[in-house]
């Protein structure tokens, strides 16, 4: 195995995937590159294990087949999209701003992500082949579970006691649950049992942690999805 390394370090934007399968096919070697889009690399670090190969590919062009920058970009990185989306929503529930409806509004941004993403095929890492079936390139990917985590885990430490966000947040979660394949949903009921579990630490009086617990799409003001389980009145209505 041989290692390329870069010579300057960055963000990796993007990768020349065709360009990579291409050179891995001239020289009958796998590349595996070693960061996702959107790490960032510090100088002198492996960029690309090269594992077979005679002889092995020239260092400067690989590396020229993988775009470093300055910061992040969302051509090839889904998850920097996401990022910047969570980012907007904390920054509107910090207490310097207190404006839990645009964190809303994010939300309503990032379920549609997770909804086209979570009907996605995703691989981590995932393999290209060459027109013989042989697997020339491997990339590093993100999982399913890493996408949701990105999504809402933020969201719920900053706003699990904004009774907004987490009425919104629970529609989020418990819409996902209703529309995405059945291999999606374990890290969904995982999600939710986690906001349940920080509304109920977080939220001292009963009454208030019901509301809270309640899903809705506006957040406050909407169609009630969820009403929480609570105890009967013993003495029944009038």
């Amino acid at each position: 195995m041989t290692h390329i390394r870069t010579e300057r370090g960055g963000a990796v934007q993007a990768l020349n995937a065709a360009g990579l399968t291409a050179a891995a096919v001239r020289h009958d070697c796998v590349l595996v590159v070693t960061h996702p889009v959107g790490d960032l690399v510090p100088p002198g670090a492996v960029l690309v294990e090269v594992h077979g190969g005679r002889p092995a590919p020239d260092p400067s062009q690989v590396t020229g087949l993988i775009a470093l920058g300055t910061e992040r970009a969302v051509e090839q990185d889904p998850a920097f999209a996401l990022r910047v989306l969570v980012g907007i929503a904390i920054r509107a529930l910090s207490p310097a701003v207190n404006d839990p409806t645009t964190a809303v509004q994010a939300l309503n941004h990032i379920e549609a992500f997770l909804h086209t993403l979570g009907r996605t095929v995703l691989h981590a890492p995932y393999a290209i082949a060459d027109e013989h079936g042989l697997p020339r390139l491997v990339v590093p990917g993100r999982s399913w579970e890493e996408y949701l985590q990105l999504a809402v885990t933020e969201i719920r430490d900053y706003g699990a006691d904004a009774t907004q966000v987490c009425r919104r947040l629970r529609a989020l979660l418990e819409g996902l649950l209703d529309a995405l394949p059945a291999e999606r949903l374990p890290a969904v009921r995982a999600e939710l049992e986690l906001l349940t579990a920080s509304a109920e630490q977080r939220i001292g009086d009963p009454a208030r942690r019901a509301t809270a617990l309640t899903a809705d799409r506006q957040g406050i003001g909407g169609h009630l999805m969820s009403p929480p389980a609570g105890p009967t009145d013993p003495a029944g209505p009038g």
